[in-house]
């Protein structure tokens, strides 16, 4: 095939083409995240879906879709609510405490009686340091 008989037609079709293989591609990977993401299905069984979904790919995805695509949202928004988790709980661990907070603190300590007025002044005195 010649580029010059390569018409308008023929680079529609193909641009199509590829774009039903990208999404394709994107729902089976979609797929296979959710059926690993999944707790409560056997290795077995999710060894029998990876099989099938490598040799009869079109049915076996339009398969899963229709008897477990209900749950692939919750799924996904549990795995979700767990990453912002780590990741609030990393910052959270990391950042720390500010001075100003350190130094409320022991304002509060010394209200309340915790600390004497010398304590204060010396734990005050590393803060600001």
């Amino acid at each position: 095939m010649l580029i010059a008989d390569f018409g308008l037609g023929e680079a529609l079709l193909t641009a199509l083409m590829v774009f039903f293989l990208v999404i394709w591609i994107w729902i089976l990977i979609t797929i296979l995240t959710d059926l690993f993401r999944d707790h409560e299905v056997s290795g077995v069984a999710k060894a029998v879906w990876v099989f099938f979904l490598v040799f009869l790919p079109f049915l076996t995805g339009l398969i899963y879709l229709i008897a477990r695509g209900g749950g692939m949202r919750e799924r996904a928004l549990a795995a979700e609510r767990e990453s912002k988790q780590q990741v609030d709980t990393y910052i959270r661990d990391t950042a720390g405490t500010s001075p100003a907070d350190e130094l409320a603190k022991l304002a509060d300590m010394k209200a309340k009686g915790t600390i004497t007025d010398d304590e204060f002044e010396r734990m005050k005195a590393k803060l600001v340091a």
